[in-house]
């Protein structure tokens, strides 16, 4: 990643420089502006603090800022609930004695994985802060098979969708998917900035991928919970699923995955179709790997 100073500053400049006078209720006067957006003397004295302070909280400075002001400077600046915790993040790794590495997970426990299993009718999948996925049941990886056809390992939807031309057609919403996967990994970026496997992935999408690039310097931040994903599987054709995103409080820094469809939908019936064909998969895999055990 970066400079954790500059990453504070490019941060805190890109917020300030979204924002107009009129959006921050001050007073527009006559005459052109030579920055864009608010200027560091209206930030500061909309959070409250003095000019020179806030100069060096915008220069990196962050060590040592109180809660209040950094909820001071959040709502002058007109974050969003991400955007805050970012921002707390910033500052929480800032200090000194902050360089504690982030705990790996590689594996699921048995009983995250049981749970995954019983829920035999709703893809489902546990992916860690850098979006690999470390378990799915079987609905999930016949979902996602595009995914988990991706040679490279560990399996990661991030590396997916910026890397394998295949994601242009499977995920119906390119764009807007690029948009928040980048934007995801950027706020694990500011809980874990230490996590030296998010550290390689950021490389990795950043030599390798221009979109990555201009995406990852946006500084754009964004929660992955619930909503819409239009998927086109190369089976069973296109899908509108909802998604819930939910954290394991057992597995600090894992997420589960759920994937359902409204009963009697266009898409309640592909997913039954896929369930399907996951088994007619299953049981072709176990057919060879007999075969393969006899010879």
């Amino acid at each position: 990643m970066s400079d954790a100073r500059a990453e504070v500053r490019e941060f805190l400049t890109s917020r300030r420089a979204r924002l107009s006078p009129d959006q921050a209720g001050l007073p527009a006067y006559g005459g052109n502006r030579r920055v864009s957006g608010l200027r560091r003397e209206e930030v500061a004295m909309l959070t409250g603090v003095s000019v020179d302070y806030y100069v060096r909280l915008e220069r990196g400075n962050l060590a040592g800022a109180s809660e209040s002001v950094l909820d001071a400077l959040a709502r002058t600046l007109q974050l969003d609930e991400a955007e805050r915790e970012y921002l707390f993040d910033l500052a929480r790794n800032a200090g000194p004695g902050r360089t504690r590495a982030a705990r790996t997970h590689v594996e699921v426990r048995p009983a995250v994985a049981q749970v995954l299993d019983a829920m035999a009718d709703a893809p489902a999948w546990v992916r860690n802060g850098r979006h690999d996925i470390l378990a799915a049941n079987r609905m999930g990886r016949a979902l996602y098979a595009p995914v988990f056809d991706d040679p490279r390992r560990p399996v990661n939807t991030t590396r997916f969708t910026y890397l394998n031309p295949a994601a242009r057609e499977f995920w119906r919403d390119y764009d807007q998917v690029a948009n928040d996967a980048a934007a995801m990994l950027r706020l694990e970026a500011g809980r874990a900035p230490h996590d030296e496997g998010l550290i390689r992935l950021v490389g990795e999408l950043s030599t390798q991928s221009e979109l990555f690039r201009q995406r990852w310097a946006s500084r754009d931040v964004k929660y992955h919970r619930s909503g819409v994903k239009r998927l086109h599987h190369p089976v069973v054709g296109d899908l509108d699923l909802n998604y819930e995103s939910m954290e394991l409080p057992s597995e600090p820094g894992l997420v589960m995955n759920v994937y359902t469809a409204p009963a009697g939908s266009p898409t309640a019936d592909a997913l039954k179709m896929l369930a399907s064909w996951a088994a007619s998969q299953d049981a072709a895999n176990a057919a060879d790997s007999a075969a393969s055990a006899v010879l």
